[in-house]
């Protein structure tokens, strides 16, 4: 069983920042990569970036050069790191990991946490 767990969530004025954690935890033989997708209601989830098991990162058009991903693999932890805020980031943030369990040979497996509210307003 392998289970993910968000932090960090809650209301920021515009312009402000915010800190996301996700802590895997369980059975976990290896995590490959690991991201961060965010959904507002009657919205698809939509991808805010990624990161690989060798730190090479992607973001969503609308929040590259604002938020910044890292992980500490030591930790299976990932971090979103949210500055100059808007409105419209407004959203649940998910998180996500590719994580081959214990004993279950080398099968790849996606997990998500349950999310974190994120309230960006004045």
């Amino acid at each position: 069983q392998v289970q993910l767990v968000e932090s960090g969530g809650g209301l920021v004025q515009p312009g402000g920042s915010l800190r996301l954690s996700c802590a895997a935890s369980g059975s976990i033989f290896s995590i490959n990569a690991m991201g961060w997708y965010r959904q507002v209601p009657g919205k698809q989830r939509e991808l805010v970036g990624g990161i690989t098991s060798g730190n090479s990162t992607n973001y969503a058009g609308s929040v590259k050069g604002r938020f910044t991903i890292s992980r500490d693999n030591a930790k299976n932890t990932v971090y979103l790191q949210m500055n100059s805020l808007k409105p419209e980031d407004t959203a649940v943030y998910y998180c996500n990991a590719d994580v081959i369990p214990t004993g279950m040979g080398r099968l790849q497996y996606r997990y998500w946490g349950r999310g974190t509210q994120v309230t960006v307003s004045s």
